[in-house]
C-alpha cells in the first residue's frame, strides 16, 4: 500500500535521511521510533508529500505519489501533524467538515453523503455531543480527537500521525491510542505514526521501525525489535525487557558508558 525506495533527503550537513526503504502493508499499524533528530517526523512529511525528497520514490497503491493529483492523494492518505492551531475559532463540526474538501466539487456544497460521513467521524471519535463546541474551549485530548475526526472524514486508506499523544496526560494518551486501534481494527485503516513512548508503540503496533541519524536500523515485530541490543545501539541505555499478556515493554536502567 505504501512503499519508499532509496528515499534520501538532506536538510543540512548535520541532518539527512539516507536510502530509506520501507514497505507498509494494508491494515498494519507501524510506529516510527528513535532518538530526537533521527528523522522520524521528516520521513513522515516526505511520505505525505509535504517535503520533496532529493532522491528516491514514494509509492501509494503502486503509483508514484509525486505524480498524483493533490486531491487524489488526499482521498487515500491523511496526515495529522504534531502541532495544530488550537486557537482556531471553529466549532468541532466546522473543523471536521474540512476533511470532506478533497471529495467536493469546486464551489459545491456538502452533499448528504458528506454530512453522513461527518456524522460518522464525530461518532467514531466520541465527539457527537461536542460538535457545536469551539476548539479553544476544549481540553487537549478532546481537541486531538477533533483533529483525528477531521483526518478520518477524508476516508483515507492510510492515516499518518506525527506524535499524536504529545502534551497529553496519560489518560488522554491512552484515549487517543485506543481510538487509533479502533480505527485500524474496525475500519481497516493503515496507520503509520511517530511515537516517543516506546512502550506505547510496542503495545499498539504491528511493527516498529527504528531510525537513528536518518537511517533505518531495525524493522520488525515488537518482540524482535524490543531487545537489549537495540536500546544499547540506538538509545545508548541499558534496559530490561519484560513480557506481560503477550505485550512487550521495557524499563531503562542507566546510560551506557
Amino acid at each position: 500500500m505504501l512503499q519508499t525506495s532509496q528515499l534520501s533527503f538532506e536538510r543540512s550537513a548535520a541532518f539527512r535521511l539516507h536510502n530509506i526503504d520501507i514497505n507498509i502493508q494494508p491494515g498494519e499499524i507501524v510506529s516510527l521510533i528513535g532518538p530526537n533528530g533521527s528523522g522520524k517526523s521528516t520521513l513522515l512529511r516526505v511520505i505525505a508529500r509535504l517535503i520533496s525528497p532529493d532522491e528516491g520514490t514514494v509509492l501509494l497503491d503502486g503509483e508514484e505519489i509525486v505524480n498524483m493529483k493533490t486531491e487524489d492523494v488526499a482521498k487515500k492518505l491523511a496526515m495529522l501533524p504534531q502541532m495544530n492551531d488550537h486557537q482556531l475559532d471553529l466549532t468541532v463540526r466546522e473543523l471536521v467538515e474540512f476533511g470532506r474538501y478533497p471529495h467536493k466539487k469546486r464551489s459545491s456544497r456538502l452533499s448528504a453523503e458528506d454530512e453522513d460521513i461527518i456524522d460518522w467521524a464525530l461518532e467514531v471519535t466520541g465527539l457527537t455531543d461536542m460538535s457545536g463546541r469551539v476548539l479553544p474551549a476544549m481540553s487537549g485530548g478532546e481537541r486531538q480527537r477533533a483533529w483525528i475526526a477531521m483526518a478520518i472524514a477524508q476516508r483515507p486508506k492510510v492515516l499518518l500521525l506525527d506524535e499524536p499523544t504529545t502534551y497529553l496526560d496519560i489518560s488522554h494518551q491512552l484515549e487517543v491510542m485506543e481510538l487509533v486501534h479502533e480505527l485500524n481494527e474496525k475500519f481497516g485503516m493503515t496507520v503509520v505514526m511517530v511515537l516517543h513512548d516506546i512502550n506505547q508503540a510496542a503495545q499498539y503496533s504491528d511493527r516498529l521501525i527504528v531510525l537513528k541519524r536518518g537511517e533505518v536500523h531495525y524493522d520488525g515485530i515488537p518482540q524482535c525489535v524490543m531487545c537489549k541490543e537495540m536500546f544499547e545501539s540506538i538509545f545508548e541505555i541499558d534496559a530490561d525487557i519484560y513480557r506481560q499478556n503477550g505485550k512487550f515493554f521495557f524499563t531503562p536502567n542507566r546510560l551506557k558508558k
